[in-house]
This record gives structure tokens, C-alpha cells and sequence, in this order.
């Protein structure tokens, strides 16, 4: 009995880890290509020079994007949103098509919280002392995170987003390393219920 669940335990974590783990290496110059263009359709003239810096810098691993937001108190007038309708249901609408891809591709939140103050040390920026909320979400890579982004089910339900911030500061943190890694703390927490199974066992006999 504590072989099977020694075996069961050692196969789904090493499913968990194919899943969370990106193994396809940092971007191609030809996949970079690909999904500038593709950008560039979406969004006519406009400068993606700090896209193209992002992607052919990938190294391939997973990283967090670091938001902050602020939000209104009532979302911006966009096609689609109800006279009604708060800036919450608003960004809960546009997270309602963002939850299944982020899901399907590892990708999770690793903080998130809302504003306790306003900014309390302000250095070399203007209109960056009030936000409501921030987060750092965690991509399992670039190729991911572009491949979301230019999901085309999503340029309706973007207007959302805009909809729902006044203002937003996003970037990238890799490399980047915390203590709760799921594959860390998964692998842990296996490992203390196998060896609990083998010493009861141990017990038994």
C-alpha cells in the first residue's frame, strides 16, 4: 500500500510540474516576428519597440508582471457596460475570459491586495501617489503571456479592462524568486505525506 501511494504521489507531482514548467526554451526570432506582426494588426502605428525588447530578451522561464492600478469609482461609458454596473462587476467581466487561459497555462497571481494608503515614498514621478490595488501575476513564460494577450476573444471583452482603470503601471521582474513556489511547496508536501505512509506502515507490521 505505501508503494502505491509512493507511485501516485511521484506521477502526479511530476504531471504538476510538466504542467506549471515551461520546457519549449525562450522565443524564436521567428515566433517573435510572428507575434509582432500580429500585435501590429491589432494596433496600427503604434510604437512596439518595448514589445520586441521584451519578447527577444526571453530567457524562457516563467516571470511576474507587477501591476498597479487605480480604478475609478464608476467605470468609463465603453459599448457593453450597463448605466448600473460597477467598476468591480466591470473588471470581474473582464477577468471572467482572462481566469480560463491564465488557468490552462499555469499562470496565477502570486500577490494581490488593495491599497491601504497612498504611496508613501514618491520618487522622480508625477500623479503616482493614489492607486487602489496592485498584483504580480505569474506567467510560465513570454510565449504564454503574448499568446493571451492576443487571444482575438479578447479584444471585446479588453474594452473592460480600460473601462475599469484610470491608470496602470505594468512590468516584467525576471528573473524573480520567492518561497512559496507551487512546485516547491507541492514537492514538500508529497514528500511528508509518503514518508508518513511508509513510517505508519513501518508501524503496522
Amino acid at each position: 500500500m505505501a508503494r502505491i501511494v509512493s507511485i501516485s504521489l511521484v506521477l502526479l507531482y511530476v504531471a504538476f510540474f510538466s504542467w506549471y514548467t515551461s520546457f519549449a526554451g525562450p522565443l524564436s526570432q521567428e515566433e517573435v516576428d510572428s507575434f509582432l506582426a500580429a500585435a501590429q494588426e491589432r494596433r496600427p502605428g503604434e510604437d512596439l519597440s518595448l514589445l520586441r525588447d521584451f519578447l527577444e530578451g526571453d530567457t524562457g522561464d516563467d516571470f511576474v508582471m507587477i501591476n498597479l492600478i487605480d480604478s475609478p469609482e464608476k467605470p468609463k461609458p465603453v459599448p457593453g457596460i450597463r448605466p448600473d454596473e460597477t467598476t468591480a462587476e466591470v473588471q470581474a467581466r473582464y477577468m471572467a475570459h482572462m481566469w480560463p487561459q491564465l488557468a490552462k497555462r499555469a499562470c496565477h497571481p502570486v500577490i494581490m491586495g488593495a491599497a491601504a494608503a497612498p504611496a508613501l515614498d514618491i520618487w522622480g514621478i508625477d500623479g503616482a501617489d493614489v492607486w487602489t490595488t496592485a498584483a504580480g501575476m505569474r506567467y510560465r513564460s513570454r510565449r504564454d503571456m503574448i499568446e493571451i494577450a492576443g487571444n482575438p476573444a479578447f479584444q471585446g471583452p479588453h474594452e473592460f479592462k480600460i473601462a475599469a482603470m484610470t491608470k496602470t503601471i505594468a512590468f516584467p521582474i525576471d528573473p524573480w524568486f520567492h518561497f512559496g513556489d507551487l512546485r516547491l511547496v507541492l514537492g514538500l508536501i508529497f514528500f511528508a505525506i509518503g514518508a508518513s505512509v511508509h513510517l505508519l506502515a513501518r508501524r503496522s507490521r
